[in-house]
């Protein structure tokens, strides 16, 4: 097998063959060394026995008396090496390769590589800059000639790959003052690749990768003159993809290493900080979120003082971990000392003011004090509608605020009015397929049980339930419980075996998703039994 490999890759002149046995004897059987050897050979006017005699030359000047001979691949990668300096005189094939040592090797986007700081020319220079590309693809088409690396042009942008065993031989052999220079150089080209906006999957993924990477070679050196922006940018990118766990993860370790560098009052510390509050709440952690907006709250006030507009902000956001918690006791005195604030400071119908009588009327509503929450939407959503106008997206997210309060102290009516006026709104301003669209037709199918409309509340569930399963998935917990609420409309509409065909299937999702004794499977259970579970 090895032999035929070798053999298949000197095609193009069959007298490059003459010694390919004996050349496989030398190296032995290493795939990477093999490839290396014959695009070396293939690349040159050398054949393998040629090949075969520099390679024993060279493996006797890398072996320290009396020492063990090193790994064929420890020796065919520095025959690479000069090959690629023949290949490539001007050194820009051999600068890439030091940057692609220390990213991931299993997929670095090729415009990482081709971008103005892998390739030395800056951004805004033109023709230059374009010139640099071309250069850049250049050397990477010599790296992949002399086996160093490959290339696979299957997506946009390609997919640049790099053995992990050669990427830590590179890296043992680049001296300290060299990684001092590579590392930066690597930062910036990844965060110049980094499209804007982020787009789910390739090459968003590959980046956050390699971003990853660097940082386990780089130590101090992305912290030089602060956090590198490229640290920023992948937590930027986790939250963006909704990778809501290794993004608290990213934000922590930013916090745990801006204070130790930077101090606890650098301004990288805290917007690390308000980041990772805001993460903890994406992921649930809610409890986590508040003690991150109160540490956060405690630096800025020193700082800045009580009545800054930061500090307001931030105890806006810690009101809101605070109903998030379910810790409302704290939580409404909170907003209501941030809504006189603002009040006072920026007038009633700032847009400070207007989102924090809505972060006050969420908290009314948690805690029961419904005519309060109704109360506070309805003046709220007066002053959006005259300052922002009525299909303003906070306008709409104030009237489902609204529709909901309607809605839990038991004005279906209203509700029902309030509902069909944020679904159509939001169809027109965001489309029928859109979650938001899809979360208020949910709310309206709840407001359409209230007032007995059980046929209008099935149709508007089954709708609901299909576009939850198509942007959600068909697991996620909202997904599941509209399904709950549409096999419930088929109990009363006497649909019993779509009901109990519905019920199974969902309390067989949820049982994979949720502890066994949450009380939505107990009570789908209990369901289940009342229509007879044949």
């Amino acid at each position: 097998e090895a032999l035929s490999h070798v053999m298949g890759r000197l095609i193009a002149n069959p007298g490059q063959r003459l010694g390919a046995i004996d050349l496989v004897s030398v190296i032995g059987l290493e795939p990477a060394a093999l490839t290396q050897a014959s695009a070396v050979i293939a690349s040159s006017s050398m054949s393998c026995d040629h090949y075969r005699d520099y390679y024993t030359r060279r493996r006797e000047q890398l072996t320290d008396s009396p020492g063990t001979p090193p790994p064929a691949s420890a020796v065919t990668w520095t025959i690479s090496f000069e090959r690629a300096n023949q290949l490539s005189p001007d050194g820009l094939a051999q600068s890439l390769l030091a940057v692609a040592a220390l990213l991931d090797g299993h997929g670095i986007p090729g415009t990482v590589l081709v971008s103005p700081a892998a390739v030395g020319y800056p951004a805004d220079s033109g023709g230059e800059a374009q010139a640099g590309r071309e250069s850049g693809r250049t050397a990477l088409a010599v790296l992949e000639r002399v086996g160093l690396l490959t290339v696979a042009p299957v997506t946009a942008p390609p997919v640049v790959q790099i053995s992990p065993v050669l990427q830590a031989a590179l890296c043992a052999a680049m001296p300290e003052d060299m990684l001092d220079q590579v590392v930066p150089v690597a930062a910036d080209a990844l965060l110049q690749a980094w499209p804007e906006p982020d787009m789910p999957g390739w090459p968003a993924s590959g980046l956050r990768s390699c971003t990853a990477a660097l940082q386990q070679i780089a130590g101090d050196r992305l912290w030089a003159d602060g956090c590198h922006p490229v640290l920023l940018r992948a937590a930027d990118s986790l939250d963006e993809a909704g990778l809501t766990g290794p993004a608290v993860d990213h934000w922590h370790d930013l916090v745990t290493t801006s204070e130790q560098r930077l101090g606890a009052g650098h301004p990288h510390t805290i917007l690390a900080e308000q980041r990772l509050a805001e993460a903890c709440l994406a992921a649930g952690r809610a409890d986590d979120a508040v003690t991150w907006f109160q540490r956060l709250l405690d630096t800025k006030a020193v700082e800045l003082g009580p009545d800054h507009q930061d500090v307001i902000g931030t105890r806006l956001r810690l009101g809101h971990a605070l109903v998030a918690a379910g810790e409302l006791d704290r939580a409404i005195p909170v907003l209501e000392g941030v809504l006189y604030d603002c009040e006072q400071v920026r007038g009633p119908e700032d847009a400070d003011s207007l989102g924090a009588r809505d972060e006050l009327a969420a908290a009314y509503l948690a805690a029961g004090r419904r005519s309060d929450a109704i109360a506070v939407y309805r003046r709220t959503l007066a002053g959006r509608e005259r300052t922002q106008g009525s299909r303003h997206p906070e306008t709409m997210t104030t009237r489902q605020g609204l529709a909901e309060s309607y809605l839990a102290s038991g004005m279906a009516k209203e509700a029902v009015s309030a509902y069909k006026r944020v679904v159509a709104d939001r169809e027109r301003a965001l489309g029928p397929d859109h979650l938001d669209t899809t979360r208020a037709r949910y709310g309206l199918g709840a407001a359409y049980q209230r007032t007995g409309k059980t046929v209008a509340a099935e149709r508007v569930y089954e709708q609901a339930r299909a576009d939850f399963e198509r942007l959600l998935g068909p697991r996620h917990p909202d997904t599941l419980r509209s399904r709950a609420e549409l096999a419930r409309v088929y109990s009363r509409l006497g649909r019993y075996g779509d009901a109990r065909a519905l019920l199974r299937d969902t309390v067989g999702r949820l049982q994979r998703v949720l502890p066994p004794h949450d009380p939505l499977i107990t009570e789908l259970r209990e369901l289940l039994a009342d229509i007879g579970d044949e």
